[in-house]
């Protein structure tokens, strides 16, 4: 297993490329099952989750060929609607199969997820969509078997999930008739989808708001599509940069998918300048502390609010931060403590008392974003060597992250534990 250490204290500057959105490419994944024909996707990242979904697509018997960063599913040789829980328990991602599946073939069996320890994530709210769309559901030996011929309805979520979201509006492509799906998520990653199908010949309007519809249609075709850039990622390269007293440009970063944190990043003390090849975030005279409470789109992005707070472990005063999307979404607080931070938990608040400083420590990944968080802390730290181990879980999300933010500064390397 890898690990990684990082020597702190270096102002970080200069570029760095955003690679395509994690969040979006692999619902855009799971949707090519809808279509007859091939599909092109471009701007894929080279992530573990990816070659997750690669292998789970091609067990279905679809062709995938992934060449650089484009990447062509041809679904018209699929010949099974099994998901096995081998795959299914590596990534949460993989129920995203369900919808499509249902969709196009009227059947399907899906193991029930597994991914990060950040909380319950129930698959009800995705189930009880489908079947408001005419689907017969079973759960049998942990497998969720659905079958039925959709047909549109009206439905309205519990509370505005992404993943549901995007689960029923995909099966709802493939269902006779008009589907309103109300209290939608509003993430970026659900327009880019809704762009996606509508290429293939979809007709989904209302995308990006809280009212979604979706015509059904006979059949969709093959199409191509690029990946909107991944707003997470270059949020923790922002987040990275104010951190360390540096000034880094995300190249293609959207700031229209992160309204709220670039808001909390001015707050903080940074200069945010929007350019034309991306965002530019400046360390101006140190951090300031700043409250925030995480919320589905366009609110702060739970997605952002780990590496949020290893900042603010260093910040001028004392910051309190309210979790209102996952119920377990602060297990990054114990590693940060170890490294010097003065954090205490309130239920779902983090009460963050700033410190003129943290040290490098050994520390432990628990999760995907907890782990950029200790990457943040680590080079934020202004003595000592961050050990990061169980670095597999960024892999899960960051490309190469260690080389990258070696290019702008950081000292930073992976070794082998």
């Amino acid at each position: 297993m890898d690990k990684i250490l990082i020597r702190g204290g270096k102002p970080l500057k200069g570029s760095v490329q955003v690679r395509g959105a994690k969040n979006a490419a692999l619902p855009l994944m799971a949707a090519t099952i809808l279509a007859e024909q091939a599909c092109t996707l471009h701007n894929i990242p080279c992530l573990h989750d990816v070659f997750t979904m690669d292998k789970l697509l091609t067990s279905f018997g679809a062709k995938v060929e992934f060449t650089g960063r484009y990447m062509t599913i041809d679904p018209s040789s699929i010949d099974t609607q099994v998901a096995s829980y081998d795959l299914v328990r590596k990534m949460r991602a993989s129920f995203f199969v369900l919808g499509p599946m249902l969709g196009r073939f009227g059947t399907a069996k899906v193991s029930l997820p597994g991914g990060c320890a950040i909380g319950t994530r129930p698959v009800d709210i995705h189930l009880k969509g489908l079947e408001a769309l005419g689907a017969k559901i079973a759960i049998e030996d942990g497998y969720v078997i659905a079958t039925g011929q959709l047909t549109g309805a009206n439905y309205s979520l519990d509370f505005p999930s992404v993943g549901a979201t995007e689960n029923i509006m995909m099966a709802a492509t493939r269902a006779k008739g008009l589907t309103r799906i109300s209290n939608a998520a509003r993430e970026p990653e659900i327009v880019d989808l809704a762009h996606f199908l509508n290429a293939m010949g979809a007709q989904i309007s209302g995308a990006g708001t809280d009212m979604i519809t979706v015509v059904g249609v006979d059949a969709l075709s093959g199409t191509e599509h690029t990946v909107m850039p991944d707003r997470i990622e270059a949020g923790t390269f922002l987040v990275a940069a104010l951190a360390t007293h540096g000034d880094i440009t995300a190249l293609d970063a959207n700031p229209d998918h992160l309204p709220n944190f670039l808001d909390k990043l001015r707050d903080a003390g940074a200069e945010v300048e929007i350019l034309s090849s991306g965002i530019r975030v400046k360390a101006k005279n140190g951090v300031k502390a700043v409250d925030f409470t995480t919320q589905p789109f366009p609110g702060f992005p739970t997605d952002l609010q780990a590496q949020m707070m290893s900042m603010l472990c260093v910040a001028e005063g004392t910051s309190v931060i309210r979790e209102s999307v996952f119920e377990n979404r602060f297990m990054q607080v114990a590693e940060l403590v170890r490294m010097g931070a003065s954090i205490a938990l309130d239920g779902n608040s983090a009460i963050v008392k700033g410190v003129p400083q943290i040290a490098g420590a050994p520390v432990m990944a628990s999760d995907l974003r907890a782990s950029a968080a200790l990457v943040v802390a680590g080079l934020a730290a202004s003595k000592g060597e961050t050990s990061i181990a169980r670095v597999y879980h960024i892999d899960r999300g960051y490309e190469r992250i260690e080389e990258r933010l070696a290019s702008l500064g950081a000292d930073i390397e992976r070794v082998q534990e």
